[in-house]
């Protein structure tokens, strides 16, 4: 029973913690929904700041009636427990008194010495001995074992007052959001319905911001090409210099090998001369003296088998990383960490999703996404994601700055910044503030962060790379 209580209760704590994230989030929304309020009109901006709040005031009143209901079935058991304790406290009562009633029946120490002393034998004294120590300690055990059990009663009913007190909290609070959601729903659908009114006006601006969009993508899509390409041509040039080298090596070692051929065969020349003077002399001096031992012949030095020199091939297939080690290693932990990388800002939603997105207010108008637009407050800064390197820092007229991470073979970009903080050469770590993100004054202070992630020159989805 302990253990599927302390379970139930991290069930609970876990609830919690999720509320008060979702509070949090709600917070936030909030915030930039009050940054929109200085302007009357009614904007895209607007829809999707109260789609997204109505969309977290759901979530969190599905985890309110969740956590009632947790609550409910906590109480439960802590009333099972609470009675199974105080069962269990009025029998130890009832032990306890009949110990202490059998014990000032036997208060007096001459029945206690007579009761040792009367035993047939030494050990069983010992044995009656030891037992009056033993059910004296046994009384005492009873005492603290009965306040053991007291105060975990008591603490039973603190917790279960304590469920009760956060019940009645959460039940307000669930009431209080069913309330604003309502309100936000009401608005969501009168913002709607003057937006679908300015159709002409929508299509029009929607037509600017895609050729900005456009201009934006094609410019880093440039960006990163002529990335590769150096290092491309980079990784070229260390390998034929390694190449070079290494015909160099094999060609200074074939001459030493021919030289050392040249040798071998003058010296065998010369044995060989040699040998047919000698044999020459000993026929003249066969016809005219005794003859004598034979004399010994001069060996060759080496047989005319000469030393093959190494042939100089070197394969093209050894390539050479265009890497360092390092760079290498961030790529790998990277990709290690796909789906835990932090968010490029420190709080605001998904405005814009990867891919093909559907227009919130115009039917059958789609927009395809290259990267995920976050909405934050205003004043927020760009951090980056992982370890790396700036390689690129520049800009687009009429979408300001934007930054290039390089983590290995993995690239990360961060534009729509106003202020840049850092410099091309730099390296990085994860969560550190690169630039200062885009308040747009004539767009209801929108603030949104434009992200990519690259793997070489294959686009990726950033939702699948970041926390959820």
């Amino acid at each position: 029973m302990a253990v599927v209580t302390s379970i139930q209760a991290q069930s609970v704590k876990e609830l919690e913690v999720q509320r008060k994230q979702t509070l949090q989030r709600l917070e936030t929304t909030n915030k930039m929904l009050n940054e929109t309020k200085h302007s009357k009109r009614s904007s895209l901006n607007k829809l999707t700041i109260i789609k997204k709040n109505i969309t977290e005031r759901k979530v969190l009143i599905k985890n309110i009636s969740t956590e009632i209901g947790q609550l409910d079935v906590e109480m439960v058991q802590l009333d099972q427990e609470k009675d199974k304790l105080e069962t269990r406290l009025q029998s130890l009562k009832l032990d306890y008194a009949k110990l202490v009633q059998e014990a000032y029946i036997n208060r007096n120490l001459y029945t206690k010495i007579m009761f040792v002393l009367s035993a047939k034998s030494f050990d069983q004294s010992y044995r009656r001995l030891r037992y009056m120590q033993e059910y004296s300690n046994y009384r005492k055990d009873q005492v603290q074992e009965i306040e053991k059990v007291k105060a975990e009663i008591v603490r039973k009913n603190d917790s279960l007052q304590s469920h009760k007190t956060t019940k009645v909290q959460v039940v307000q609070q669930k009431e209080t959001e069913a309330q604003k959601l309502t309100k936000d729903e009401k608005n969501e659908k009168v913002l709607f319905t003057d937006l679908q009114k300015k159709e002409k006006h929508l299509r029009a601006d929607l037509k600017v911001q895609q050729k900005k969009a456009n201009d934006l993508n094609n410019k880093i899509e440039r960006i990163i090409a002529q990335e590769i390409r150096r290092a491309e041509a980079k990784r070229q040039a260390i390998q034929k210099k390694h190449l070079a080298e290494e015909k160099a090596r094999i060609a200074e070692q074939n001459r030493r090998i021919a030289e050392q051929n040249r040798r071998i065969i003058a010296d065998n020349k010369r044995i060989a001369a040699e040998n047919r003077r000698a044999d020459a002399e000993q026929k003249s001096n066969s016809t005219t003296a005794t003859p004598s031992k034979n004399r010994p012949r001069p060996e060759p030095k080496a047989t005319r088998q000469e030393i093959k020199p190494t042939i100089a091939s070197v394969s093209t297939n050894s390539s050479v990383s265009a890497l360092t080690s390092e760079e290498t290693l961030l790529s790998g932990n990277f990709e290690r960490n796909r789906g835990r990388l932090p968010w490029p800002t420190s709080n605001g939603f998904i405005r814009g999703h990867f891919g093909i997105q559907q227009h919130p207010v115009l039917t059958h108008v789609t927009t395809n996404n290259k990267g995920i637009y976050i909405q934050t407050p205003s004043g927020s800064n760009a951090r980056a994601v992982y370890d790396g390197i700036v390689t690129q820092r520049f800009s687009i007229p009429g979408s300001n700055n934007a930054v290039i991470i390089q983590h290995g073979n993995f690239r990360t970009v961060y534009a729509n910044l106003t202020q840049i903080y850092v410099k091309e050469g730099d390296r990085v770590s994860a969560k550190q503030s690169i630039g200062r993100i885009y308040t747009d004054d004539e767009n209801d202070n929108r603030t949104e962060l434009y992200f990519q992630v690259w793997r070489n020159r294959d686009l990726q989805n950033p939702e699948n790379w970041i926390s959820r």
